[in-house]
Formats: C-alpha cells, structure tokens, sequence
C-alpha cells in the first residue's frame, strides 16, 4: 500500500519550510501547526509527518509538547522525528500519542541505542536516512559522515529495522522531483518499505513513486508542494486512488 505523508516541520512552534535544510532559508506557512494538522487530515491525510527541527538542532526534543497536542488531536497516526538519543525521549513520544518515531543521526553514531529501541519497540520505529551524494548527513544537515546510506540501511535492516525514510537533501525543497533510483536502490538493497522524502513537487513525482510500490517503495511525504499549492492532496489520493 502506498501512502502520502504531509509534512510539517516545526520551529519556533510555527509551521516552516527549509530549503535543503538551511536554517537561514526559511518560509513561515502557518503559525499554529495543530490546525494545518487537523486541515491535512480533513483533507484525507491517513498519516501526518511531523519534524522537530529545533530539535533536530538541539540534540533532544524540544516540540514535544505541541507534537503530542497535534497526536491527541488528528484522529489518523503521526509519525516524528528530530532530536531522538535516547531510550526516554522515544518512550516519551509514544506514550504522548505518537505512533511511529523516526531515528535519524542516531542511527549512525549510537548504535547500541538504535538496536535497543528497535528491539523493544519494532514497528514503531522507523529509521530516516538523509543523504548528500550518497553519503549519510546527520545533526539536522549540519554534517555529513563517511557512512553510504545503503550501507546503513542493509546494517539497520538486520538489526530489525523495517522502514526507511530516505530524503535526498539535494533535492530537498528544490521542487526538482525526487531521486526515485536511489529511493528505489535502498528498498532494494535493504529488502525493506522505504519511505520517500524530499523532492515531490508535480504529481508526476507522485506517479513515478507509486509505481515503485511493488519494489518496497511504501509511501511519499510532501512539503512545500502541498504549501504552495502544486499538489493538492485530495487531488493526490484520487489520481493515485487511495
């Protein structure tokens, strides 16, 4: 099954969007990200994305709050990341409404905090691999590491992850279409649902990734695209017809 996954990031408490992940590039779209929650599922959201991305910054969650207000409020699952290190920040999350928590930088320098929680919460965990030309960048973008994505994701894959959220930063709030090859190489090579991120711009871009379905790729979160109005989501679910 494929999914559309909205996007809001959040900073500051607002609704934003970066371009290729640069703090200094960012447009406010809305101020209160409960309501473009409640507006994306009204619209026939079946997920919301969420990401803290003062959090990401900061190391550890600092929208949880508001995160879980957006849970409790929705009435379909959402899933977050930004800022997750430890046991505690997860378990808080989950026990706040959220149903999917994503692993980002700690999936490359903490891996015995990865295996844990994949060990002990499964499903609910979902690893997001960010990537600049192929190799995996970690701290909210701020650094990239010597780490092939697909090599993380064929490690990760056999200690127990079974969703990948792959963003090619390249593409990031460009508008320029996804990286489908590579979205479709990591479903592949780690033999699990692969998640793309970063890109959707037409809808074009919508059909391109459904198509991929039966190779692992489960699902596209939109951004700006859905902010800017070039795709609309109830549009988007009935061309796909989900």
């Amino acid at each position: 099954m494929f999914i559309l996954y909205p996007a809001i990031d959040i900073r500051g408490g607002k609704c934003v969007r970066l371009v290729q992940g640069d703090y200094n590039q960012e447009t406010v779209y809305h101020d209160n990200p409960v309501e473009a929650a409640l507006a994306w599922a009204e619209q026939g959201g079946k997920w919301i994305h969420l990401v803290d991305l003062d959090g990401a910054k900061a190391g550890h969650p600092v929208n949880h709050e508001l995160i879980g207000e957006i849970a409790r409020s929705v009435g379909v699952p959402v899933q977050t990341g930004g800022g997750l290190r430890t046991v505690a920040d997860v378990e808080k999350l989950l026990q706040l409404g959220v149903s999917r928590v994503i692993i980002g930088t700690a999936a490359i320098e903490d891996r015995p905090f990865v295996e844990q929680v994949l060990k002990a919460y499964g499903e609910q965990v979902a690893i997001g691999i960010d990537a600049w030309n192929g190799y995996v960048a970690t701290r909210g973008w701020l650094e990239t590491s010597e780490v092939k994505a697909e090599e993380l994701a064929v490690q990760l894959a056999e200690l127990g992850a079974r969703t990948f959220i792959f963003t090619d930063i390249s593409r990031d709030g460009m508008m320029q279409g996804p990286n489908v090859e590579a979205i479709v190489r990591l479903a592949q090579v780690s033999g699990q649902s692969v998640i793309a991120s970063g890109g959707v711009s037409r809808y074009e871009d919508l059909d391109r990734l459904a198509a991929e379905a039966g190779k692992g790729v489960s699902g596209a979160i939109i951004g700006k695209a859905l902010y800017t109005g070039s795709i609309k989501l109830a549009d988007a679910h009935g061309r796909l017809g989900l």
